[in-house]
C-alpha cells in the first residue's frame, strides 16, 4: 500500500543556530476498523501494512481464534478518501466453519488508541483473557549471551523506524538457535505484537513454544497477555515492565526480561529460563539492597532510548 510513511514540510530549529525548512518523513497513523462476519468489532489506530496479520493477531489475543483453520479469509471493504482513492481502512474477517462469533462484550466501544489497546475495554472484567496455551511448563532455556544479541538484530530490521523515528517494533526469535523469525513495525506497540502473532497464526505456528518475543519499548500488561495467548514463554524488552505485567507473567509462568541493553538485562519472573556463566550466578546479588534496576543495566544507545520512549 505504500503508506507506512508520509512526507511533510517542517521547520528545524537549533537554539542559537540556524533555522531551516525541509521535508521530513512521518510514520503514518490511520484507523483500521476490524469486522468479523460483517459486524464491527473494534477500531484501532495503526500503521498500514500487514493488516491481515494485525486482524488475525488481534483475534488470537482476544481469545476468538487459536488455530490457522479458524481464520478463513479477510478482505478490505469498499471505502475511498476525498480524492477517490481506496483507504484500505476497513477489514472484514471470515471465521472458519464452526468458529463462534466474538462475544459482544469484546467490543471496545469502536475505538482503541495506538498507545494502549486496553483503553477502550468495555469492562475491566474482560482484561484478563484465558489462553488455550500454557507456558508454565515450557522447557525453554536460553543463555544470557544469546539473549543479549536480540536487540541489535531487531534494531537492524527496523527500516521504517530509521526513516521516521516514530515506530515500535516486535520480533519473534527461536529461543534455541537465536534465528530471527519475523519482525513487524507499527505506531502502536500492541499492534506490532498482534502483527507478529497474526503472522504465526496464518503460518500455522501456534502455539509459539520455545520462542522469545522481543519488543523495542516497554513491557506492559497487555503485551504479556498477548504473548500468553500465543503460547510464548519469554517476553524481552529494551525498557521496563510494569508491575501488573510482571504479576501476570509470574501467574502464568512466563519469563519477563527488561532493560535488555548490551550485555546487561534484568529478569523479573521465571528466571530459571535464562542461564548465565557459573562464575556469575544470579544468586550472588540476592542480598543487595533494593534499588533502581536500571543501575545494573548498560546505558542504552541514543537509538534504543528513542525507541523505548515512544
Amino acid at each position: 500500500m505504500g503508506r507506512i510513511t508520509a512526507r511533510r514540510r517542517v521547520t528545524r530549529i537549533t537554539v542559537g543556530g540556524p533555522t531551516s525548512r525541509r521535508e521530513d518523513l512521518l510514520a503514518v497513523e490511520e484507523p483500521l476498523e476490524i469486522r468479523v462476519g460483517g459486524t464491527a468489532l473494534a477500531i484501532t489506530m495503526r500503521t498500514p501494512g500487514h493488516d491481515f496479520d494485525l486482524a488475525a493477531g488481534f483475534l488470537v489475543s482476544e481469545g476468538v481464534i487459536s488455530q490457522q483453520q479458524h481464520f478463513s479469509a479477510a478482505r478490505y471493504c469498499a471505502g475511498t478518501n476525498d480524492d477517490g482513492e481506496s483507504t484500505y481502512n476497513v477489514l472484514d474477517v471470515t471465521l472458519g466453519a464452526g468458529v463462534a462469533a466474538p462475544d459482544p462484550s469484546l467490543e471496545r466501544n469502536f475505538y482503541t488508541t495506538s498507545s494502549c489497546g486496553l483503553c477502550g475495554k468495555a469492562s475491566i472484567d474482560a482484561v484478563r483473557t484465558h489462553t488455550r496455551y500454557t507456558v508454565h511448563d515450557d522447557p525453554l532455556q536460553i543463555s544470557a549471551e544469546l539473549l543479549a544479541t536480540f536487540p541489535d538484530k531487531l534494531r537492524a530490521e527496523q527500516d521504517a523506524f530509521d526513516k521516521t523515528g516514530g515506530l515500535h517494533a516486535a520480533a519473534l526469535f527461536d529461543g534455541t538457535t537465536g534465528e530471527l523469525l519475523v519482525v513487524r513495525e507499527d505506531v502502536g506497540r500492541h499492534n506490532a505484537v498482534d502483527k507478529v502473532i497474526g503472522w504465526a497464526l496464518t503460518n500455522d505456528k501456534l502455539p509459539l513454544a520455545g520462542t522469545v518475543l522481543m519488543v523495542s519499548g516497554r513491557a506492559s500488561f497487555e503485551l504479556v497477555q498477548k504473548a500468553s495467548m500465543a503460547g510464548i514463554p519469554l517476553l524481552a524488552a529494551v525498557s521496563a515492565p510494569s508491575s501488573l505485567a510482571v504479576g501476570l507473567a509470574a501467574e502464568v509462568g512466563m519469563t519477563v526480561v527488561g532493560f535488555l541493553r548490551g550485555p546487561s538485562m534484568v529478569v523479573y519472573s521465571a528466571e530459571a529460563r535464562v542461564t548465565n556463566d557459573p562464575g556469575h550466578p544470579v544468586a550472588a546479588a540476592a542480598a543487595a539492597p533494593v534499588g533502581d534496576a536500571r543501575t545494573a543495566a548498560t546505558p542504552a544507545t541514543p537509538e534504543l532510548e528513542k525507541a523505548a520512549a515512544l
